[in-house]
């Protein structure tokens, strides 16, 4: 009597397993720098912005400021409040992110950037 055999063995069910575990292995290492990478463009989104705010102030006022209150500047979620220097008619920028250590993000205008590199108006990380 023949009987039918439906349903996988447990080798086949095995291999499966094996083969989506590979997978896994490849796949997981490419998206963990996803998140860091979006806290990046959060800093620089930032910086970005607080160029504006300090331009449209200073348009105003004919200074610079590092008060954000008068900017009416307000950070991303997780972006710390920027650091601001000025100088006479120029002024730099760093932000630093709560979910990443040992990275800043900085940004200057009519002076060099505070973290050495970039072009005037530039925001730059390490």
């Amino acid at each position: 009597m023949l009987k039918l055999r439906k349903g996988f063995t447990l080798i086949e069910l095995l291999i499966v397993v094996v083969i989506i575990g590979i997978l896994a292995a490849i796949a997981i290492p490419k998206f963990a720098n996803t998140k860091s990478k979006a806290y990046i463009t959060a800093m620089k989104s930032d910086l970005r912005n607080l160029v504006t705010a300090e331009e449209a102030y200073f348009s105003d006022s004919s200074s610079y400021t590092t008060n954000t209150g008068l900017l009416k500047f307000q950070s991303s979620t997780g972006v710390n409040s920027p650091a601001i220097t000025t100088y006479a008619g120029a002024w730099s920028a760093t932000v630093t992110h709560t979910q990443l250590t040992g990275q800043s993000c900085g940004i200057g205008v009519n002076t060099t950037n505070p973290l050495g590199t970039g072009n005037d108006g530039e925001p730059v990380c390490k």
